[in-house]
């Protein structure tokens, strides 16, 4: 029975203690989170070290040739620990560096220097920061030749902190792309995507908390050291580049548009070159805000652009020809309780399909697909599907917005669906999108992955590299592929965009131009663009170039998105020299047989040889370089001025000469032939960037 008692009461006391303990745990939760003034809260506050993250450098961003699109330069914070300096040290230099301060940042006068380092010095503080002013390296240096800051770290307690700034060497140029990535670790472009390489591994080194909450590192150097983010290479064309933001800018300027984009991609290798996007701020001026070629926001109905898929699916599923006849009658054609409509009416009841598509009659188009498929849609959707038109690219960036074409089992299918479909309604396309497909007609229906990173790197070593990814070998037959390219030319040669036709190269593309909708209504605000390729007869080049809602009396595609397409594939094709046998940028300068020698060159040295065979010249200008212009018997000079970032005109020089203008301008010089300089690839009096290449054929 003792036993029993004995048992019973130990089991009641480890209860008890139980209940204790637990009541002790609950007080202590309650006390923490309840009571801020606690001892135990403020221990955790009092805690002066930790080990913090110390940023590691981001690597390079590079265009095509090596140009720096992104880099991190180095900066610094100046600070000082009062108490480091000996009496001696401290009162000898405390006079002088105060003023230097005051001088230099002009924050605060001499006195209030003196006084506020002082002061932190009197009551043992061991951190202050001198300016928030961010000091480049070789301000730095500068100062490190001030009084007590010449004594270093440790005798004279001032640190210089070091924080890396982005820079982008060609400022706003290519902006959007290249991104940025702020102190949350969030962002947008490049810079995002691929943060991961480019950001590096953090170090850590120990901090210690200082008056006014802030933290300054121990040593000079980490504890765990930083490991620099890995480069990566670009595949854009800085020249190009400038073209494409250039010509789209003042485009949008001219229409007051709301936004506009432009991509230009390599045909064979799916490379993009340039991509452009400018939205327009509150004050008019536009800006790369969005990447409208590939987010959400580009996404819409695209168009007349789409009318080459719908003649793909034709071409596709039924023995047709483009000189087959469609009756477009008086521009009109009623499906059910709603009026198709062309833009303009057509001086004849029929037209060929190649006419059809060429005038961008949406009344012929939609015959054609609703007389073919009418009895059976899902083959029209099934064969755009095919097209890959409603897979997403996968692109490099991040922020892909996912195509949309309208299936026959969704909801919201009508019978409008599929006359308005093939016109580019009811649907969602990125002018990526839209520009891989054309891209992929141009490369006789290869259709290939578009790329904007070549590569990633550190030091010497490769650490990924992206090549040319092939998503169908082929997207439809050759036949059809020869019958799209007759048609996109005859847009150009006799069609909607007959005013951007040049007889020095041939261009392929079509027209668009969509009607805005707004609470389910179509509104008179438009979505332009014009999508292509060039030259026709041996595509190297594909380019998209989309402008929304511009303003006036030119809505059309062909007034508005065709003529930036035009100015931009002016400018590639006369940089390109493996594009087009070079013209000649000027008539030859003498007849043949009369002073054979002398076309352009150093002024004084083509006097002295005109004065050594008694030739008459003259010249009032004062250039170093000029070209002559024979008159009768006698040569006037003409002067070619050399002028800063632009295209030297070297026509006419010899080789040595036309290698000493161009390389002391800043480019790169290939070259073929003897003799003197017949063409240049690069057009005189163009912008250009330091580092780019000419090409220069002699005769």
């Amino acid at each position: 029975m003792n036993i029993k008692k004995s048992i019973l009461l130990r089991v009641r006391l480890a209860f008890l203690g139980m209940l204790l303990f637990s009541l002790l745990v609950i007080w202590q939760i309650f006390n923490i989170q309840t009571f801020e003034g606690s001892k135990w809260r403020k221990m955790v506050e009092d805690v002066t070290f930790k080990y913090m993250p110390v940023k590691a450098t981001r690597g390079n961003i590079y265009s095509d040739n090596g140009s720096l699109l992104a880099t991190s330069l180095p900066f610094y914070k100046m600070t000082i620990d009062p108490t480091v300096a000996s009496d001696e040290d401290f009162n000898a230099g405390i006079d002088s560096l105060a003023m230097m301060c005051s001088r230099f940042f002009g924050e605060r006068s001499e006195r209030d220097y003196k006084a506020k380092i002082k002061q932190y010095r009197k009551e043992n503080k061991r951190y202050l920061v001198i300016s928030r002013k961010m000091l480049n390296f070789q301000q730095k240096k500068k100062l490190e030749k001030w009084p007590l800051v010449r004594l270093g770290r440790l005798k004279g307690g001032i640190v210089f902190e070091k924080m890396d700034k982005r820079y982008l060497p060609f400022g706003q140029l290519c902006y959007r792309t290249v991104g940025f990535v702020n102190e949350d670790n969030r962002g947008v472009g490049l810079e995002m995507s691929y943060n991961s390489r480019l950001g590096g591994q953090d170090g850590k080194t120990l901090f210690q908390k200082m008056a006014g909450n802030n933290w300054k590192p121990l040593h000079d150097e980490e504890e765990v050291k930083p490991v620099l983010g890995y480069d990566i290479q670009t595949t854009i064309d800085i020249n190009l580049q400038d073209v494409a933001e250039d010509a789209l800018n003042r485009h949008l300027e001219r229409h007051d548009a709301d936004y506009g984009c432009v991509v230009l991609m390599e045909v064979a290798t799916g490379e993009i070159k340039a991509i452009a996007n400018l939205g327009k701020l509150a004050q008019g001026r536009y800006i790369e805000d969005y990447n409208y070629a590939v987010g959400a926001q580009g996404l819409t109905d695209p168009g007349s652009t789409f009318k080459l898929a719908s003649l793909m699916a034709l071409f596709e599923d039924k023995n047709i020809d483009v000189t087959d006849s469609v009756f477009v009658g008086n521009g009109e054609l009623k499906f059910h309780d709603k009026v198709m409509k062309d833009s303009k009416p057509h001086p004849r009841k029929y037209l060929t399909i190649k006419e059809v598509f060429s005038k961008s009659s949406n009344v012929g188009v939609s015959k054609l697909i609703f007389d073919h498929f009418g009895k059976n849609p899902k083959k029209y959707v099934e064969l755009l599907q095919s097209f890959h038109l409603n897979d997403p690219i996968d692109f490099q960036m991040k922020g892909e917005a996912k195509p949309y074409i309208k299936d026959t089992e969704d909801s919201t299918w009508s019978y409008l669906s599929l006359p308005w479909m093939s016109i580019g309604y009811e649907m969602g396309m990125s002018p990526l999108i839209m520009l891989n497909f054309y891209n992929a007609v141009a490369n006789n229906g290869k259709m290939i992955k578009p790329i904007i990173v070549k590569k990633v790197w550190s030091g010497d070593h490769v650490v990924e590299e992206y090549h040319t990814e092939v998503v169908d070998d082929q997207i439809c037959s050759m036949e059809t592929i020869e019958k799209l390219k007759e048609c996109l030319v005859a847009v150009v040669e006799h069609g909607t965009a007959d005013n951007i036709f040049t007889e020095n190269y041939s261009i392929a593309g079509k027209t668009g131009t969509a009607q805005k909708i707004k609470n389910g209504q179509y509104t008179k605000s438009y979505y332009t663009s014009f999508c292509g390729f060039f030259p026709a007869d041996k595509p190297k080049y594909s380019c998209i170039v989309v402008i929304d809602n511009p303003k006036g009396f030119s809505q059309y595609g062909a007034d508005v998105a065709a003529p930036v397409f035009r100015e931009i594939a002016d400018k590639v094709y006369s940089q390109d020299y493996e594009m087009h046998k070079n013209l000649k940028l000027e008539p030859e300068l003498v007849k043949s047989g009369e002073f054979p020698l002398l076309r352009a060159g150093q002024k004084d040295e083509l006097q002295y040889l005109c004065n050594m065979f008694g030739i008459s010249n003259h010249y009032e200008g004062d250039e170093d370089w000029v070209a002559a212009h024979p008159v009768n018997n006698a040569i006037i000079w003409q002067s070619r001025k050399i002028i800063e970032n632009l295209v030297p005109n070297v026509t006419g020089m010899s080789l040595r000469d036309a290698l000493y203008v161009l390389e002391n301008a800043g480019l790169k010089v290939r070259f073929e032939g003897r003799g003197r300089v017949d063409s240049q690839s690069l057009s005189p009096g163009t912008r250009f960037y330091k580092g780019s290449s000419i090409y220069l054929r002699l005769s």
